[in-house]
């Protein structure tokens, strides 16, 4: 091979890596759009409205709370269990206290189990992704609003489910004593 080809394949080859080294940087948010959008993975699906009919079928919708091992919150759903209409609107708080010394910033993140009934849990308002911050032992009740899509009923795979589990774990973000 000549000097000139040599140099034509590196330069083939770095394009070749930088092409890789975008598409590893995107496909984080791609998935997680990709997730959003199709309720794939055990994402619930968001709305701002809802716009189902309710029926006289129920489900019953378990909540599940979490800690990062990092994080010294104490954090509870103030309900371990509802039973919902399909279709139905409803309204659950969890509720996150901060017994330390410290103000502490945490966010949540979620998912629904089981995986294949993300696309009929639909989150009409909720707190997660968003920064909160509690000050030395506060507490704070964070609502979450949700319906579960008559459609479940039309599924194969989840026609016959009688629950959905909704989870939450809170990661600490900062902790303002620190910074």
């Amino acid at each position: 091979m000549s000097i000139r080809e040599n140099r034509n394949m590196l330069w083939k080859l770095v394009g070749v890596i930088a092409l890789m080294g975008v598409l590893v940087a995107v496909s984080v948010p791609l998935y997680d759009l990709f997730c959003r959008v199709t309720g794939f993975g055990g994402t619930p699906l968001q709305a701002d409205a809802n716009q189902s009919e309710v029926v006289k079928d129920t489900i019953n919708v378990r909540f599940d709370a979490s800690l990062e091992r990092n994080m010294p919150w104490d954090f509870n759903p103030a309900e371990n269990l509802v039973t919902v209409n399909l279709g139905e609107s409803k309204t659950m708080n969890y509720i996150a206290h901060n017994p330390t010394d410290q103000t502490i910033t945490g966010s949540a993140t979620f998912n629904v189990f089981p995986f294949t009934t993300g696309e009929y849990f639909v989150k009409l308002q909720c707190f997660c992704f968003l920064e909160q911050e509690l000050a030395p032992g506060e507490s704070k009740e964070m609502p979450v609003v949700f319906y579960v899509d008559p459609e479940i009923l039309n599924d194969p795979e989840t026609k016959n489910l009688e629950s959905i589990t909704l989870s939450y774990t809170f990661h600490k973000v900062k902790d303002k004593s620190s910074t």
